[in-house]
């Protein structure tokens, strides 16, 4: 695996991790305040447990096609939600994961499924 390759599935558990458990604490918390947002952001949790298990698998059986379709998945949800939270902020109450293109994580779950469907378009298909 290379550096990036790395770097990726690195950045991949953090946003796991942190996607999730925020999104577990607001959905036990406050779901009442801000539902859409709560479970786009455990959504957006489990997207990243998923990419991060098929990116480290990605060379056995069906994990290489599951980790184009999760970070695809990703990237169109985070340009939806993005581009809807800046257009009708109103349907979301508070930001999730993906709210204004990922800018409450730094903009990384906009950067990040870029980054990783290069990587895998530009690996080989065997490991």
């Amino acid at each position: 695996m290379s550096g990036l390759g790395r770097v990726l599935i690195a950045v991949y558990i953090i946003l796991a991790i942190a996607a999730t458990f925020r999104s577990i604490y607001q959905i036990l918390t406050k779901f009442d305040e801000a539902p859409l947002a709560y479970i786009l952001s455990a959504v957006s949790g489990v997207v990243y447990i998923v990419a991060t298990i098929a990116l480290m698998r990605r060379g056995r059986g069906v994990w290489r096609p599951i980790a184009w379709i999760a970070l695809s998945f990703e990237l169109i949800g985070v340009l939806v939600v993005g581009t809807l939270s800046i257009v009708t902020p109103e349907l979301f109450g508070h930001p999730s994961v993906w709210s204004y293109f990922g800018q409450g994580y730094g903009y990384i779950p906009l950067v990040l499924p870029i980054l990783g469907l290069i990587w895998l378009s530009r690996e080989k298909k065997t490991q």
